[in-house]
């Protein structure tokens, strides 16, 4: 994906970051086999030397970038997350994903709450796949009204080629409707970044601002009704599942002031 990808912290390409975080660690190379040649160092002891620059470089620039963010998902376990009205299996762990399977599903919340955060995560859908992300959600009632509902769904499949236009992917559900193209194609991998900070939400989908909305704007008495949860300063963060399967990995949140 050579998209730009915008996020909370700005503009990046990540080709480019790439690109630059490489010559960056070459550079620190050339440095150190020049001081290690100045010094006498023998070949060997140069070679092992220089490796070692190399990877402390890269692994570096790698929690740079990841800074201020933390894993909500170990890979491993379901630490950190409570269920709620959950079907059959709920969720499960397998190969380091979190799945919700066709056959589970209910609503998976963070055991902590949230107020401004960037939320950041990677999902892959299948045929006619529908989940949520709740977030400044109760863990009781429906996250999509009396919190906030960030669709997942698959826009491509059939029997969601009539929906309403704040129901497709990324929308606040029925409150602020996504654009749409943007998905990959079902069964890869997409990456997305949800921001709350105030009464401003984004989500970005691979790279593309698909949602950028002031709570304030929406006005219609009839959605403020239905959608109390639009007033809510705080809450869960969490999957939605509605009994079809849906992966999640590298999911990670950094809170904002």
């Amino acid at each position: 994906d050579t998209h730009t990808f915008q996020t909370a912290e700005g503009m990046r390409d990540p080709a480019e970051f790439s690109r630059l975080k490489q010559e960056r660690c070459l550079r620190g190379c050339a440095r150190a086999a020049t001081c290690a040649i100045d010094s006498g160092m023998s070949k060997q002891r140069m070679l092992h030397f220089v490796l070692a620059v190399s990877l402390f470089l890269g692994v570096t620039g790698t929690l740079s970038a990841q800074q201020g963010f933390h894993k909500l998902f170990d890979g491993k376990t379901l630490d950190g997350w409570t269920l709620v009205h959950g079907r059959g299996p709920g969720y499960v762990v397998k190969n380091g994903i979190l799945v919700c399977p066709a056959d589970g599903g209910g609503n998976l919340f963070t055991k902590k709450e949230y107020s401004n955060f960037i939320f950041r995560f990677q999902f892959r859908l299948t045929h006619g796949a529908n989940n949520g992300i709740g977030i400044r959600a109760p863990l009781e009632g429906d996250a999509a009204y009396k919190g906030m509902e960030i669709q997942v769904l698959d826009n491509t499949a059939p029997q969601y080629a009539h929906l309403k236009p704040g129901q497709y992917h990324g929308s606040i559900y029925l409150v602020v409707p996504a654009k749409r193209g943007f998905l990959k194609p079902v069964g890869q991998w997409n990456r997305e970044e949800i921001l709350a900070q105030g009464r401003h939400i984004r989500v970005t989908l691979n790279g593309t601002v698909i949602v950028d909305a002031n709570l304030d704007d929406v006005k219609d008495p009839a959605i403020l009704e239905k959608h109390p949860g639009l007033a809510r300063t705080t809450g869960h963060i969490g999957f939605l599942g509605h009994g079809t399967h849906v992966e999640f990995k590298n999911i990670r949140v950094k809170e904002l002031d």
